[in-house]
């Protein structure tokens, strides 16, 4: 059975939007890369999904690249089987093709819309994208300001943090996950992405679509608590020994490490948290804070609790924001759905999948496809 994992390649981060696009499918590996140019509300997350579904049908794994604005929206579809993917190619997340002829191909959605009647509009529609880009850099504030409150709580916790115990539950895990074992020859490669993100709908994560596989750490622990350290070690390792991992970064923080998958050992490490947690049957729990100094925590739980506070409040200004932004982008769309030809559209999306049912994977992948049939 096809296999779909859902995740994000772009969030509304403390950095202002921040891709990992790049990490999706390198372009220099890529077979096929459909690069979608178009306004919003001109179909462009129903093209993708209708896409991925018909894929699906026909036996192959299909990844889900959400969008951080609206997370029932898409932003890519990739079937790495056949080094294949389709991108939305807009802002925030500008793609242009690198190859184009011989990998990236432009969809332009721009010829099945009547620019005439858009144009009508023109007044609002820069108005109300005006609005948006406020409403967005005011959220983008507010995350700046939540990750500086972050970054105290983490400040008070890592001085609480006994350095002595992590360095032996590292190497124990080290121990666990790697004795005996050499992935290919070489320096393995890390994969960045995000599995959750900060979106209209509140904290958004995927993870019970990424954790399939067989043995599976939950660390769990509070703000900064120490596991980034623990997680980066062990992907440290895993390149070393010439394993490809996969990263999943913070959304918050897009250069803090929250997640490692381990394909090549059917294994994962996962951080669970307030914010995003997985339900993951016979999973070992690492609870970060028996590492800690009571007598010291107990100190600073004042601090500790301010800053929780003030961190929740922060966010939730933000995510007001994202909200009120994500409002504005549904009303700017409704000068745009009246005057697509959704018709055209739809029989460009029968031939895209046409040529991509053309396109054949590996042996070893067929191989594998025949034998779920």
């Amino acid at each position: 059975m096809a296999r779909a994992r859902h995740m994000f390649a772009g969030g509304n981060t403390c950095l202002g939007f921040f891709s990992y696009y790049h990490h999706i499918l390198p372009q220099e590996e890529a077979e096929k890369i459909y690069v979608i140019k178009g306004g919003p509300g001109v179909g462009k997350s129903t093209f993708m999904k209708k896409v991925a579904h018909a894929m699906m049908d026909r036996g192959f794994d299909v990844e889900f690249m959400h969008c951080s604005s609206d997370s029932d929206s898409l932003d890519g579809v990739v079937v790495r089987d056949l080094k294949t993917f389709l991108v939305d190619g807009t802002a925030p997340h500008i793609i242009d093709p690198k190859y184009p002829g011989a990998v990236d191909e432009i969809l332009n959605f721009g010829a099945f819309w009547n620019e005439e009647e858009i144009k009508k509009h023109r007044k609002e529609i820069l108005s109300i994208s005006r609005e948006i880009s406020r409403l967005f850099a005011r959220a983008y504030h507010y995350l700046h300001a939540a990750f500086e409150v972050y970054q105290d709580s983490a400040s008070l916790f890592n001085k609480a943090l006994d350095k002595i115990k992590l360095s032996r539950l590292i190497a124990d895990l080290e121990e666990e996950l790697f004795a005996g074992k050499d992935g290919e020859e070489g320096e393995g490669r890390e994969r960045s992405l995000f599995a959750s993100a900060i979106t209209p709908s509140g904290y958004v994560n995927y993870l019970n679509t990424l954790l399939d596989v067989s043995t599976v750490y939950v660390i769990k622990g509070d703000m900064g608590a120490g596991e980034e350290l623990l997680l980066e070690r062990l992907r440290d390792t895993a390149l070393s020994k010439g394993f490809d991992v996969e990263g999943f970064y913070c959304a918050l923080n897009p250069h803090k490490l929250e997640h490692l998958i381990i394909p090549g050992l059917d294994a994962a490490v996962t951080t669970s948290n307030t914010y995003h947690h997985a339900e993951v049957p016979s999973a070992r729990i690492i609870d970060m804070m028996e590492l800690m100094d009571r007598k010291l925590l107990e100190q600073y739980r004042g601090e500790l609790e301010e800053n929780r506070q003030a961190f929740d409040g922060l966010m939730a200004t933000a995510l007001a924001s994202i909200r009120r932004a994500k409002e504005n982008h549904d009303a700017l769309e409704q000068f745009y759905i009246p005057y697509m030809d959704f018709k055209a559209m739809d029989a460009s999306c029968q031939q895209i999948i046409g040529r991509l049912a053309e396109l054949r994977p590996t042996e070893e992948i067929a191989s594998s496809l025949r034998s779920s049939q």
